[in-house]
């Protein structure tokens, strides 16, 4: 696949020195700075190379065929056909589906059935050569021998440039300050692919998707793009050839994903874009990323974080917002980055670090892990909450009161703190979340 840009960037991550939340990133410059109010929603960050983001912005939104690579199974053909909702990036109305089961009391993601991850549609019948008829596989519904069944919301990526250059530091230092019984758990990943600030092999804190699963806005691309579109790529590292996103998705059915029907795994055998291969195999010590995974990370890398709007509690929600402790874990903390050039501060309202919320978790992990884990989800960020359909993380409620009543474990008591509240500091409140 060829799209409209190959856009690969190189910046290394340098000395990121953190100045109270401040991360870095490109070189010097003369230092301006901006808030997230200048801009609307779903806009460019200040600084941002304007053709450059139109192309990535149109790869973004570009939809996928069995040519390029789709399927056999698939959740959505574009990466805005899940990111929509108020502009393209934004959080979206589908609902992922994931299932799994409990093996001697540790999660098993049925891996032999395609589990975690349900995708919902196959691309059906195909020809892969002449006389040949192959079909995508029906997945069962229920997966065979699944228990646990979940939901997940699409999350918006506006912003997410901003969030992937918060320090390490000042993520793990927001956990150690927190009181014993809140106290976050920083989930740490090992960076797959060479891009933007971070480097193959380096661990970095996780802080993208429902379970915090990605510290890099490239490899939450890469991942998306085959599990989202089952597209598989290559890129490269140092003159290595990286393959960790070409193993392609199987149906979900009994009592095996190893094959579909004897036939190969898509429309075209192989690697959906072997970028590496086009590229001699990463000779030459050449360090790349696939065309259309480098193109969604400069869209998502480059997308200014949502605007706030009008506060009409005039200030008493967010009094009201910490003292139900609702700032325990969407911390009140304004950050600051460096980016195109200049100092951005934004305030998202997460730790972006995993809770046990009890109930409220969903119960999906890798596996072996435990019950107490597989409960454990990440602070969602408040900002571009009034931009939503549907909240928490299935979106089974749209109103933000219900939403605040269904939290548990670690969010049990801020959920009891608003149930105690007068009607007059409820509507405050619900105000107030009405601006972000």
């Amino acid at each position: 696949m060829k799209r409209q840009l190959r856009w690969v960037s190189l910046v290394s991550l340098g000395a990121a020195v953190a100045i109270g939340a401040v991360g870095c990133l490109g070189g010097e410059a003369e230092e301006t700075s901006t808030s997230i109010g200048a801009v609307s929603f779903g806009d460019a960050l200040p600084g941002t190379n304007a053709a450059q983001f139109a192309a990535a912005k149109a790869n973004f939104e570009a939809t996928e065929t069995q040519q390029d690579g789709l399927g056999p199974i698939f959740n959505e053909r574009s990466c805005s056909a899940c990111h929509s909702v108020g502009a393209t990036g934004g959080a979206g109305q589908n609902i992922e589906r994931r299932y799994g089961t409990l093996t001697n009391g540790l999660f098993n993601s049925l891996a032999n059935t395609g589990g975690s991850l349900r995708q919902l549609f196959g691309i059906g019948g195909y020809n892969p050569s002449p006389g040949v008829n192959c079909q995508s596989g029906t997945a069962a519904n229920p997966a065979p021998g699944a228990t646990i069944f979940a939901g997940r919301v699409t999350t918006p990526t506006l912003g997410a440039g901003l969030v992937e250059l918060i320090p390490d530091s000042t993520i793990t230092g927001i956990a150690a300050a927190q009181p014993a019984s809140i106290r976050g758990v920083a989930n740490f990943d090992t960076i797959h692919l060479t891009d933007g600030p971070f480097v193959r092999g380096q661990s970095h804190v996780a802080r993208f998707g429902w379970k915090a699963v990605h510290a890099s806005v490239t490899d939450f691309a890469a991942d998306a793009y085959l599990n989202e579109m089952g597209i598989t790529t290559t890129s490269c590292a140092g003159g290595t050839v990286v393959s960790d996103f070409a193993t392609e998705n199987r149906a979900n059915r009994a009592p095996t994903n190893a094959v579909i029907n004897g036939c190969p795994d898509d429309l075209v055998p192989g690697t959906d874009d072997n970028f590496a291969a086009e590229h001699n195999n990463c000779a030459g010590g050449l360090t790349a990323v696939q065309d259309d995974v480098a193109n969604f990370a400069f869209f998502m890398r480059n997308t200014a974080a949502p605007p706030r709007g009008i506060d009409n509690s005039n200030g008493r929600g967010l009094t009201e917002f910490n003292r139900e402790g609702c700032n325990g874990c969407h911390v009140t903390t304004t950050f600051t980055v460096h980016i195109n050039g200049q100092n951005v501060s934004f305030q998202p309202f997460s730790d972006f670090l995993t809770h046990d919320m009890g109930s409220l978790g969903d119960g999906i992990g890798n596996d072996n892990d435990s019950v107490a884990t597989t409960r454990r989800m990440r602070t969602s960020p408040l900002w571009g909450l009034r931009f939503r359909n549907g909240i928490l993380h299935d979106a089974r409620t749209s109103d933000r009161g219900t939403a605040i009543r269904a939290h548990a474990g670690q969010g049990a008591a801020a959920a009891s703190a608003f149930g105690s509240a007068t009607g007059a500091q409820q509507n405050d409140l619900l105000l107030f979340l009405s601006s972000l």
